[in-house]
């Protein structure tokens, strides 16, 4: 299969591969300020390595000064207190400060340690700020609302703002924590708390404290600062998000799992663009997670008989932000360590791996006009990989992306 792709790709080397992502973001009409780049699958080191180099050139060539990745939003804060200063050690803030099992990567603990490292003695304006921006939910289970609602209700408490009860009837209305994280759940409508009428009570009183935080907003900001009031607020989003998140495991309905996926990603999204408001004065935010989270086309899995589809948050972000994000897939030709050997003849894999070098950077749109003018149309690529986690690119939708990042061999 020949396509003439010499003008749509542009090489770079895995080790030095800031300069063709700068080159990219040079390209666009305009610069944005979410930059996401995704993972083909979950576990590679050699993508979070990739990803670790590109932050640092964009943060030293580029303005960027923070990096949202998918992990547990209020973990995160522990993470970006500990890049900021805060005293504890590296292996007790890889523990505690990610979800998924993502604080036992090395390249995740590399870029924390090197996020420290540079913030020390910068000035709070030029600091790198880390975020999760992940629902706080598992592949089994979801958390307790606990932390986030109670945290917020002493916010507003300790500065006199009305609150719509004491502490003590949030606590008893939240009974047990064992009885949110039921892992059975996930499978079982019935062992899920979110159909009580206590989780009702408990949306009721989030919705108080969350309109209290804007309509108090101007003494609160003054009265701690704009960064506390931003983290209240995350976790007034978080606890809504939590309370919405176990009523819709309650669900009985064959909408359940579908339902499911888009509360997560709608609090995916959200997430993301608070923190691009949060941003806005300090520079752009790389984001890192898997592709089908930040495409901007709709995803789709076939999970047993299910055949779900959902929009991403990347595909939400990019609908309400429009040029202020670009998305940046990769793709894999051939990655032994993850069960996923050459790309079969006639796939999209297959047409990019006739590319010379080891990585190519490529233009998704020129590359799908240049399929179209040469006749071509490669088959996607299926059933390759042991791993659950790594999804092919669908040659059929690349405008779910605006550049794909080729890797030869992982």
């Amino acid at each position: 299969m020949t396509v003439p792709l010499q003008d749509v790709g542009l090489p770079f080397a895995t080790e030095d591969a800031g300069p063709a992502f700068a080159k990219f973001l040079h390209s666009l009409p305009d610069r944005p300020r979410l930059l996401g780049l995704g993972e083909a699958l979950h576990g590679a080191e050699a993508l979070l390595r990739l990803r670790n180099r590109v932050f640092r050139h964009l943060v030293e060539h580029e303005g960027y000064r923070s990096i949202a990745v998918e992990s547990d939003c209020l973990a995160g804060l522990v993470v970006d207190g500990f890049v900021a200063g805060a005293p504890g050690s590296l292996d007790q803030v890889m523990r505690e400060g990610f979800s998924h099992g993502f604080g036992r990567s090395q390249a995740n603990r590399e870029l924390v340690a090197w996020m420290r490292e540079r913030n020390r003695g910068r000035a709070e304006a030029d600091r790198l700020r880390f975020f999760g921006f992940d629902a706080p939910i598992e592949m089994m289970w979801a958390h307790s609302p606990r932390q986030a609602l109670t945290a917020l209700h002493r916010y507003l408490s300790a500065h006199a703002v009305r609150v719509p009860c004491e502490e003590g009837v949030i606590d008893r209305l939240l009974g047990d924590d064992e009885r949110w994280t039921d892992e059975a759940a996930a499978l079982d409508p019935s062992r899920s708390v979110g159909a009580r009428a206590e989780v009702g009570e408990l949306r009721l009183i989030v919705d108080d404290l969350r309109a209290a935080l804007v309509a108090e907003a101007p003494r609160l900001i003054a009265a701690t600062s704009r960064h506390d009031w931003w983290v209240a607020c995350l976790r007034g989003r978080a606890a809504a998000g939590l309370l919405r998140y176990h009523a819709g495991m309650a669900d009985t309905s064959d909408a359940r799992l579908p339902r499911l996926m888009d509360l997560r990603e709608a609090m995916m999204a959200e997430n993301l663009c608070s923190i691009v408001d949060a941003e806005w004065e300090r520079g752009p935010t790389l984001v890192f997670a898997h592709n089908r989270h930040l495409q901007k086309d709709p995803s789709r899995w076939q999970l047993a008989r299910h055949a779900l589809e959902w929009w991403s948050s990347g595909a939400i972000v990019g609908a309400q932000r429009g040029e202020q994000y670009a998305f940046v897939a990769t793709a894999l030709g051939t990655a032994p360590g993850q069960g996923i050997g050459a790309p079969p003849a006639g796939t999209l894999e297959d047409v990019l791996a006739r590319l010379p070098g080891e990585a190519h950077l490529v233009d998704s749109a020129s590359l799908a006009a240049t399929l179209r003018e040469a006749g071509v149309e490669p088959a996607a690529r299926v059933g390759t990989s042991r791993d659950h986690s790594y999804f092919a690119l669908d040659p059929a939708r690349l405008d779910g992306s605006d550049a794909i990042a080729f890797l030869k061999r992982l």
